[in-house]
């Protein structure tokens, strides 16, 4: 039973450590030279006409975090689907809670109106 945590682990320690590695490498190997044509927004070759730095909707970051967290949903549902011959009627029901309390929380940011666009 040990061994399954202890080959998870040894995967994440390889990976943090090749993300390491790859960040490392190319910081000093790259060239950096910051002139004033690298640091500036590219608009295809024209002056720009506002400045780069606008803010956005914040309906846009509403929707992202609400795909967020339904795509965190499949990451739950897909072990799930994988081990529902063990889990039994604890494990088949406590997914339907979780799904109940999500479906919960679209319909009220939807009748809050958070996905209605003027």
């Amino acid at each position: 039973m040990l061994i399954e945590y202890g080959i998870i682990l040894v995967f994440l320690f390889l990976t943090f450590l090749l993300s390491l590695i790859i960040f490392i490498f190319s910081y000093v190997f790259s060239i950096q030279k910051a002139d004033s044509e690298k640091i500036s927004a590219y608009e295809c070759g024209f002056n720009p006409f506002d400045d780069a730095r606008t803010t956005f909707d914040i309906r846009f970051y509403l929707v992202a975090i609400l795909f967020l967290i339904f795509d965190l949903e499949v990451s739950f549902l897909y072990p799930w689907s994988v081990c529902l011959g063990y889990l039994g009627k604890e494990g088949f029901f406590s997914i339907y809670i979780f799904l109940f309390i999500l479906t919960l929380g679209f319909f009220y940011e939807w009748f809050k109106g958070a996905l209605d666009w003027e």
